[in-house]
C-alpha cells in the first residue's frame, strides 16, 4: 500500500501538550517538514524560550536549547557564531518576542545574525493565563484587560513584522497564517524560504505566523479560526515585508 501521509521525521513521536484547537501543532509540523526536506535535521539547533513553546525541546527531532524568557535571539546568536555551519532557529511567541524580548529580536535583526526566527502571534499570553500581550487587539478582552484593550491606556498593538522590515539587517520578513489549508501551504513555503535564506548566508530572517488560542480567547477551535480571520487579518495583514533580493 502506498503511503500518502506520514509523520515528519522532524518531529518526535510524543503527544503535544497544547490545548485542543491550538495551531502551535500545525506550525511545529511545518517547521519539522521543512527541516526534513532541506536535509538539515542533523545540523539543526533550535532555541525555545519561555511561553507556550517552552516544551518544544521535546517535540522537534533535532538539538534544542532552552533560553530564558525573551532571550532566544541572544542564545541563538551565540550558538550560530560558535557553530556557523549549523542551522539555528528560534521558535517564539508574542509574549516572549514582542514584550520582554523586543530588544533581543531588534538587535539580532540589526546585526543581521544569520539565524531564522519563527514568531507565533496569537494576540495573547497563552501559557501564563491569558494576560494582554503587546499584540492584543484594541477592544480584545484578556485577564488583565477585562473590558478590552484601551489604546489610550496601553497603546496600539505592536506590528513586529512591519517594524523589523525597516531594519537594514533584516533580510527576509513575512507574515503568514495557519487558519485554513490554503494559508498553511503558504506558511510552509515562507518558512522554507526563511531557512534557505540562512543556508545561503543572507542573514536574519523571521516568519510571523498568526495563530489561535481557543482556551484564552474563550472560543471553540472552529470559532477561533473564524475570529482570527475576521479580527486579526485586518490589523495584521499577511504578506512579504522584505525579501533577500532587496538586501544588497
Amino acid at each position: 500500500m502506498a503511503i500518502v501521509f506520514k509523520r515528519t521525521e522532524g518531529l518526535a513521536e510524543i503527544p503535544f501538550h497544547y490545548c485542543p484547537g491550538c495551531t502551535h501543532g500545525i506550525i511545529h509540523r511545518l517547521v519539522g517538514e521543512v527541516l526534513e526536506e532541506l536535509g538539515v535535521l542533523g545540523d539543526a539547533i533550535g532555541v525555545a524560550p519561555v511561553g507556550c513553546s517552552v516544551l518544544a525541546y521535546d517535540y522537534f527531532n533535532c538539538d534544542m536549547h532552552e533560553a530564558a524568557h525573551g532571550r532566544a535571539p541572544a542564545v541563538a546568536t551565540g550558538i550560530k557564531r560558535v557553530h556557523p555551519n549549523n542551522v539555528v532557529f528560534t521558535y517564539q511567541g508574542d509574549g516572549d518576542l514582542a514584550s520582554i524580548g523586543t530588544a533581543e529580536i531588534v538587535h539580532a535583526a540589526h546585526r543581521s545574525e544569520n539565524i531564522t526566527t519563527i514568531f507565533v502571534n496569537n494576540a495573547i499570553y497563552g501559557m501564563t493565563g491569558g494576560q494582554m500581550a503587546p499584540t492584543t487587539l484594541p477592544g480584545q478582552k484578556a485577564t488583565t484587560s477585562p473590558y478590552g484593550r484601551d489604546p489610550k491606556h496601553c497603546g496600539m498593538p505592536l506590528k513586529v513584522s512591519e517594524m523589523l522590515a525597516t531594519i537594514p539587517g533584516a533580510s527576509y520578513v513575512e507574515r503568514v497564517s495557519v487558519h485554513n489549508p490554503a494559508n498553511i501551504r503558504k506558511a510552509k513555503k515562507a518558512i522554507k524560504k526563511a531557512f534557505e535564506c540562512q543556508l545561503a548566508g543572507k542573514g536574519f530572517s523571521i516568519i510571523e505566523v498568526l495563530s489561535t488560542c481557543p482556551t484564552n480567547w474563550g472560543l471553540t477551535p472552529v470559532e477561533a479560526l473564524k475570529w482570527l480571520e475576521e479580527n486579526m487579518l485586518p490589523y495584521y495583514p499577511l504578506g512579504n515585508f522584505r525579501t533577500p533580493e532587496e538586501v544588497k
